[in-house]
């Protein structure tokens, strides 16, 4: 009986598992090749029992099994037919940074700049900016 039910539901499941639903099928326009890139999810669970009456009297027994699955879009991966190499290929997110994306973002723009300024405040001075053709 239990076996039936979790039969069943795997043999379901298998049905959405296909490449086609993690890679999709690639959308083709002049210039570019685009496809498109998906987070799978997948959850699958079973169980059985029997029991008697509260007096050992009669009994009964059941079963059941059930799974799930969730597809979200996340990137797209968009290969540029007329460019070579590594950079005729881009990969866009789909997905809005989470705040701490964002954060680690705009520390490393920070960081950058602190960067650039200690450069320009350590930086020697050019040759007609020394000390002796200024006092001249």
């Amino acid at each position: 009986m239990v076996m039936d039910a979790i039969k069943t539901t795997v043999e379901e499941i298998r049905k959405v598992l296909n490449i086609e639903n993690v890679i999709g099928k690639p959308i083709e326009s002049e210039d570019k090749i685009m496809i498109p890139v998906t987070r799978f999810g997948m959850a699958f669970g079973a169980g059985m029992g029997e029991g008697k009456g509260p007096r050992g009297q009669g009994g009964g027994q059941g079963a059941g099994a059930g799974g799930g699955t969730g597809i979200e879009p996340i990137a797209m991966l968009v290969v540029f037919k007329d460019v070579k190499g590594p950079e005729g290929v881009k990969l866009l997110s789909l997905k809005s940074p989470s705040p701490m994306a964002r954060a680690i973002g705009e520390l490393g723009t920070a960081v950058v700049d602190v960067m650039q300024e200690g450069r320009k405040i350590g930086k020697k001075p050019e040759k007609d900016e020394t000390p002796e053709t200024k006092e001249a």
